[in-house]
């Protein structure tokens, strides 16, 4: 058995400085730590992808960064770890408790995934290792994962059984608390007819210059949209991962306060994963801009309608927290989210356009792992 601190500080020697997750019994220790330390962060994700996600966000700030879950909460970041660290070639550690470990017997709940999580790891091509026992395995634990992190640019793991770390502390800890938790929320319907996603995409590819602002498309039409408007090396067009946009930009915001993060998302994507928009609210810093292209349907799929007709995103944005929220049918609308006076926290918009894309619209060139490599490049050389 070892204590949180000697993991956590030899973690931060590797340049392990971001966590997310969710809890676990098991994890208690590591999140009590991590939260007394001011030169490191824990963020509390809504769902353990989201976590994945928001991990590979910070590394494509420059950050390493640590995601944490129980094996119960894997099967919620399949996806992700499948299709956005897998597909972009993003390095994330992964910390994975063992519930249902088979020689120790557990609630029935966890019988089948104690069985199969180390083979689950295995069919998503993740090398994995259990977490080190001695302060002397700790090191060398840390050197395998990182150098499989470096080379291979892939998720390693550590599956913790219980009783490998000692307790620690007894607070759970606090959130960020906004100053104004609920801002009004703003709805402006001035135009009789809705716009397009080329006239949206358009209007924010003149107002995000490469020099200050990254730009991360939701999966579907609406990265390849923007790709085939204007290629740009401050962008990255998700694939896959669905939902994961905001959790991806939330996680690149927090690690490079000094650039604007603009996320554009869609209503069937953040429907999927609309918990994240929660944790946006919490931790998200006035550096992150949330845009919402709502067309009321899975555009790229079949046009099939969502659900999107019978409530507002924007009103569940400013009651998440976000410091301003907005929605409409007027590209206008971008204008005001863009330029409105810095506040606490992140701000959103909710953009009606009417379904439907391009004929023959293309896929970017590059391969999703060449966009990223060539947005990391990018962020280098902003000082």
């Amino acid at each position: 058995m070892i204590d949180a601190h000697q993991f956590i500080d030899s973690a931060r020697e590797f340049g392990f400085g971001c966590y997310a997750g969710v809890p676990c019994s098991l994890l208690t220790p590591f999140i009590n730590y991590v939260i007394e330390r001011n030169d490191l962060r824990y963020v509390s994700s809504a769902n353990e992808g989201d976590a994945v996600a928001l991990a590979a966000g910070a590394h494509l700030g420059g950050q390493p960064a640590i995601a944490m879950m129980q094996n119960s909460g894997l099967g919620n970041a399949v996806n992700p770890l499948t299709s956005l660290t897998y597909t972009f070639r993003i390095p994330v550690l992964l910390i994975i408790t063992l519930r249902g470990d088979p020689e120790l017997g557990d609630e029935p709940q966890h019988e089948l995934m104690g069985r199969i999580t180390g083979s689950l790891l295995e069919a998503m091509e993740i090398p994995w290792e259990y977490f080190p026992l001695e302060n002397d395995q700790i090191r060398p634990a840390l050197e395998r994962a990182s150098q499989h992190l470096k080379n291979a640019k892939r998720p390693y793991a550590f599956i913790m059984r219980k009783g490998s770390v000692a307790s620690y502390g007894s607070s759970g800890g606090k959130v960020p608390q906004r100053a104004c938790p609920n801002p009004p929320l703003r709805r402006h319907y001035p135009a009789t007819s809705l716009s397009s996603r080329t006239e949206a995409l358009t209007y924010l590819l003149a107002r995000t210059p490469e020099h200050n602002t990254v730009v991360i498309a939701t999966t579907g039409y609406t990265g390849r949209e923007l790709c085939a408007l204007e290629d740009r090396p401050n962008q990255l067009y998700m694939v896959g991962s669905m939902g994961c946009a905001s959790s991806l930009g939330l996680g690149l915001s927090l690690t490079r306060p000094d650039l604007r993060v603009v996320v554009i998302d869609g209503d069937g994507a953040a429907l999927m994963r609309m918990g994240n928009l929660a944790t946006v609210g919490t931790y998200g810093g006035p550096n992150l801009i949330h845009v919402l292209l709502d067309n009321e349907a899975h555009d790229s799929t079949g046009a099939q309608a969502t659900v999107s007709s019978n409530f507002s995103f924007a009103q569940v944005a400013s009651a998440c927290g976000y410091s301003l929220a907005l929605e409409g049918n007027e590209v206008a609308l971008l204008e005001e989210l863009l330029n409105a006076p810095v506040q606490n926290g992140p701000r959103f918009a909710q953009l009606k356009i009417h379904p439907g894309a391009p004929r023959d619209l293309p896929r970017p060139q590059l391969t999703p792992a060449e966009t990223k490599e060539r947005l990391i490049a990018h962020l280098v050389r902003i000082p």
